[in-house]
């Protein structure tokens, strides 16, 4: 795993959450590109990290686990919270 810091993220990145994994100190950030946040922001994602092989997605190869995404639309409820966000942000 990159130590803390080393994955380089701008402007053209948006920090979707820090996520607290067993035996890790730190909370592990998890950002998306603003142009793929664009296309997800309707979408709930639930992350969860089990045991076997990934894709070679180079987070996940050296532990022997994998990361498994899970995705459903927003609420209309859900929807509406983010956009009123979104709007007092900027």
């Amino acid at each position: 795993m990159l130590p803390l810091g080393d994955f380089i993220t701008g402007d053209s990145d948006v920090l979707l959450a820090e996520v607290k994994v067993a035996d890790v100190d730190k909370a592990v950030p998890i950002w998306m590109s603003k142009s793929q946040f664009a296309y997800w922001k309707h979408t709930h994602l639930t992350i969860d990290v089990v045991k076997g092989r990934g894709a070679g997605f180079s987070l996940e190869a050296p532990e022997g686990k994998r990361f498994l995404i899970r995705s459903r639309l927003l609420t209309d409820a859900e929807d509406s919270y983010f956009a009123e966000q979104e709007s007092l942000a900027n």
